[in-house]
């Protein structure tokens, strides 16, 4: 009798993933490149024409794309480009004008791009790369047949099915303590290795399952380098699942696009790969205040400014008041038009929410309800996506919660001016951003007015929808903030992204810290998720503990489908706003770690493998993280307050107790409700300024010394930056200070061997 699972709970989704194509017993189609000879050299990029196990002719290209980065490509024809460059160009490869192709008789060949080499042999063919030293980087695995003869593992080369190329193929042997990381936004623990992970947006409904709302074709390596691969497909990497030993990567697409990047550590990694797609943005310094959100209920002008006086009556840190959903009339989302009734004079609100220092973000997403009086405007005008039939395709993107919608169409010119002229008049109206949320949607169906079937425009509509709004945006207002929930490779330039609905449990915020390390590790630094969890209400406990790691994230936001407003947590009101008064305390050093972020690619809140590259412990390390480069967190994730907490290499210092700690290793921590695990690195000057109501530009900084010794502290601000040299001098410690900023005072953390004075000359 055949393997029956039993029954279990089944999500429907608007946008699958489409299956490949099964080939038929017996048929061939699986190719292998065997050997290859030289077309051309030219400069640093030399063209092959190859031939495959299936007596196919290729093309194989291997150039230079920057310094430390080799572009391969493999195609039937040496023009091809991903498809989803009918829509936006992903990788903008670069130059290194010291970069070489080394072609000598009888020998492989070399292409040198400085801290990295790639060797190129042609018969039989096989492609390794390596550092400048001669060292192994990452090298194609030769193959793995059985006993029967057959192939057990993908070669570098392409399937077909019924004389029809389907998708193209790479893979890497991969050493027995390798760690592999990154892939976007990907809830599941940092080492990918035995997973694997499919780019393909999902509305994830939560963050416990390898279901991603960002995808990026990214992975880095722990032995120092990273593969990026340049398309739009569903590209699906096998990190070692079906053979241990061999990370595989398929690509549906008409053309395998990769890169090979140098490390040798994360950091280097994300900087060079920035320079093939884009810097990170930095948002507004307001928006690394709290959020408040209206949360997801039925809300109202009179609630709104009633919110917005409770905050600032109770003495809470808060610069944004967020409005979810029902700012529109029920049924009618995402019109992008106020309720009437609910919001009777959105402009008088706006300038009195402005009076009492609030920016004011909206809910929005791209898709618009059938019931919509907008609805029909948009369908007979063509701004929809269309069925194969050449009707508006209306989409079940709620799943069956809320009415089917239009799903608007971003390759259409005509209806991104229509849609960002609704967004145009509500930021003159005094809105400060837009919650861009959704657009996971796109059915694999679906047709686009450039051409583009769902399947290829399904990844990067995500781009074209927070690109078209964040155009606007920077139009009226100067900034091109987004908060955004879906993304995809380059969508660091969307400066504000936030991990969904997630379950209100220790479970969901134990994933939803992994999501945002690996998202890190992918190239976004400023990433927030739904403080105190999204779906349900959060006990106690939870929802305070889940505040404190918000408060030491990049950004935060309190929101969930119940309320997460403070006062509404009595019990522990005063315990969640200290969290967000130690932010906005550490907003000096925190908005400096930002102002790094933008400039280098490193996240914000880093995986313990961005600092500790050769130690193996913090590619494992998940559950914490450094936040900047000085402080360690470690958001507690149990309800009874203990956890184990690993500390690199170095000595720490308990924030609350000055207890002096060494690592690398493992510490029990026990920490009541109102302490967050949290330890500086001996010697660290931390800049930190008196909490107000709002972020603006602190007029005195307080330097906190944690050990008294040697250190420099860069302190950026909107006004400049300003540099603080601590220089130990017997029993004391001797500070000087060049910039705008006024240093005021340092406090020495007591720890053993601490000076007894300090003085600011």
């Amino acid at each position: 009798m055949p393997y029956r699972p039993p029954l279990v709970a089944h999500e429907y989704f608007v946008a699958d993933p489409p299956e490949l194509p099964v080939r038929t017993r017996g048929e061939g189609g699986l190719s292998a490149l065997t050997a290859a000879e030289l077309v051309a050299a030219d400069g640093a990029e030399v063209m092959l024409k190859a031939v495959t196990s299936a007596e196919e002719t290729l093309v194989v290209q291997v150039g230079v794309a920057g310094e430390g980065v080799i572009r391969v490509r493999l195609s039937e024809d040496a023009t091809a480009r991903p498809r989803s460059e009918r829509a936006i160009s992903l990788v903008r490869p670069g130059r290194y004008p010291e970069a070489r192709a080394e072609v000598e008789p009888d020998e492989p060949i070399v292409i040198d791009a400085g801290s990295l080499r790639a060797e190129i042999s042609l018969a039989p063919w096989h492609l390794r790369f390596t550092d400048a030293s001669g060292a192994t980087l990452a090298e194609q695995d030769r193959g793995h047949i059985d006993i029967s003869g057959r192939l057990r593992t993908l070669p570098f080369g392409r399937s077909s099915t019924g004389g029809t190329p389907v998708a193209y193929h790479e893979s890497f042997a991969a050493a027995p303590d390798e760690v592999f990381a990154g892939f976007g936004e990907s809830f599941t623990r940092l080492d990918k290795r035995g997973q694997r992970p499919v780019m393909w947006n999902f509305d994830a409904f939560g963050a416990e399952s390898q279901r991603a709302y960002k995808n990026v074709p990214l992975y880095l390596s722990s032995r120092g380098y990273a593969v990026l691969v340049d398309s739009g497909a569903p590209v699906e990497f096998d990190v070692c699942q079906s053979t241990h030993s061999v990370v595989q990567i398929l690509v549906p697409d008409d053309v395998m696009d990769y890169y090979v990047i140098a490390g040798p550590g994360p950091a280097d990694v994300l900087d060079r790969y920035d320079r093939l797609t884009c810097r990170p943005a930095l948002p507004p310094k307001w928006a690394f205040g709290t959020w408040i959100s209206s949360g997801f209920r039925v809300d109202s002008q009179e609630r709104v400014l009633a919110r917005g006086r409770t905050i600032r009556e109770r003495g809470i840190p808060c610069d944004v008041l967020h409005l979810d959903t029902y700012w529109q009339a029920d049924g009618h989302w995402s019109d992008l038009r106020w309720d009437p009734v609910n919001f009777p004079d959105p402009e008088g609100m706006l300038a009195e929410l402005d009076g009492m220092g609030f920016k004011v973000c909206l809910w929005m997403n791209p898709y618009v309800s059938h019931l919509s009086p907008a609805f029909e405007e948009a369908a007979a005008a063509g701004y929809f996506l269309k069925n194969r039939e050449g009707e508006a395709y209306v989409a079940d993107c709620w799943h069956g919660s809320f009415p089917p919608c239009g799903i608007v169409d971003f390759t259409s010119p005509a209806a991104v001016e229509w849609f960002t002229g609704l967004l145009r008049g509500l930021l003159r109206q005094g809105v400060a951003a837009f919650k861009t949320d959704f657009a996971e949607g796109v059915p694999s169906d679906a047709v686009a007015a450039n051409g583009m079937t769902g399947t290829d425009l399904h990844n990067v509509y995500t781009l074209l929808f927070n690109d078209a709004v964040a155009a606007v945006t920077r139009e009226v207002h100067g900034h091109d903030l987004v908060w955004a929930r879906s993304s995809y490779l380059g969508g660091q330039r969307h400066s504000a992204q936030w991990s969904g609905d997630t379950y209100t449990s220790y479970a969901a915020m134990g994933s939803t810290i992994r999501g945002g390390l690996a998202h890190g590790l992918s190239g976004v630094p400023f990433w927030s998720h739904d403080a105190g969890g999204f779906t349900g209400r959060p006990s106690d406990d939870l929802y305070v503990r889940w505040t404190q790691f918000g408060a030491l994230s990049p950004l935060l936001r309190l929101h969930g489908t119940t309320t997460r407003e403070p006062w509404e947590f009595p019990d522990v009101e005063e315990e969640a706003v200290a969290a967000l008064r130690l932010r906005y305390r550490l907003m000096p050093y925190l908005y400096s770690a930002a102002v790094e972020a933008a400039r280098t690619g490193a996240p914000m809140m880093r995986a313990l493998c961005v600092d500790h590259p050769d130690d193996p412990v913090a590619w494992q390390a998940d559950l914490e993280y450094l936040f900047g480069r000085d402080l360690l967190v470690a958001p507690m994730t149990a309800p009874d307050g203990v956890r184990q907490v690993y500390l690199p290499r170095g000595t720490w210092v308990d924030y609350w107790t000055g207890d002096v700690l060494e690592g690398p290793g493992h510490v029990r921590v026990h920490k009541p409700l109102d302490q967050i695990p949290l330890f500086a690195r001996h010697g660290a000057l931390i800049p930190v300024a008196e909490p107000q109501e709002t972020i603006g530009v602190p007029a005195e900084i307080t330097l906190l010394a944690f050990g008294g010794v040697d250190g420099t502290a860069e302190i950026h601000d909107t006004d400049g930056v300003t540099v603080a040299v601590a220089t130990r001098d017997g029993d004391e410690l001797r500070v000087s200070v060049t910039g705008p900023k006024r240093v005021t005072g340092v406090e020495i953390v007591p720890v053993p061997g601490a000076p007894a004075r300090t003085v600011i000359v």
